[in-house]
């Protein structure tokens, strides 16, 4: 295993664009290596390649990348900047390309994984996708992060992490949340028990007191039909000196 603190410092010399989609924060990695000190990462994974990927290729005996170099017109590079880094130890890592939509659901887990990056597509619900997929494989003590929990989606599946018992929240830095898998049973994935989760817990029943919208009345119905009939009919007209 190489230096980690040469490692860091290449790292941390990269500029901040060095990946297109933008990279996590030179305090991210040194919160990585301060939480696995003295532990044996045998076996690892995360969604998104980027700087992260560097860093874990060096900690991790066994690490599995989901993710894809291009999403459409736009060629991020995930993958092939980190692969053609020089600071990339490719024995360690095994790259599962594709959309993580369609590579996490069949995907076999071998081992219990002891660290986990939650960081590939940002939009609802794939995060929840994801976790949905990670989280019954997380060996207890491994480290769940979960990135860019400014995003408001995100950061609905980082408050309902927060108070679930199967996680602790260890830190937060910058946009990243560090939690530590407890020993606490796992969840079933595969039935129900949604009142046995402490985020539902605390807020069932939702308090459904507040105004209501008014109920639609046969003449408004009318009416909103004439409106959309109106809109059809312009849009129509429009199209004919569109073309």
């Amino acid at each position: 295993m190489a230096n980690i603190e040469e490692i860091l410092a290449g790292i941390e010399e990269l500029p901040h664009d060095w990946h297109k989609v933008g990279s996590v924060s030179k305090s991210f990695f040194r919160a990585v290596v301060r939480h696995m000190a003295g532990k044996t990462i045998q076996h690892s994974m995360e969604t998104g390649s980027g700087k992260s990927t560097l860093l874990f290729s060096h900690l991790s005996n066994d690490h599995k990348v989901f993710a894809i170099n291009d999403y459409g017109e736009m060629d991020t590079g995930s993958v092939s900047l980190v692969t053609a880094s020089p600071l990339f130890n490719a024995k360690t890592v095994e790259y599962i390309l594709g959309p993580t939509q369609r590579t996490l659901p069949p995907y076999k887990f071998e081992h219990k994984l002891q660290l986990a990056l939650i960081d590939g597509p940002h939009g609802y619900p794939f995060p929840d996708l994801e976790y949905y997929f990670i989280y019954p494989h997380l060996d207890e003590g491994a480290l769940l992060i979960v990135d860019d929990i400014h995003i408001p989606t995100i950061r609905h599946l980082f408050d309902f992490l927060k108070e679930e018992e199967m996680f602790e929240l260890v830190e937060v830095v910058d946009k990243s949340a560090f939690f530590v898998r407890t020993a606490a049973p796992l969840f079933d994935p595969y039935l129900d028990g949604w009142w046995l989760q402490g985020y539902n817990k605390k807020r069932f029943p939702i308090d459904d007191s507040g105004p209501r919208a008014e109920p639609i009345k046969p003449g408004k119905i009318t009416t909103l039909g004439k409106v959309q009939r109106e809109f059809r009919r312009l849009l129509t007209t429009a199209r004919q000196f569109m073309w």
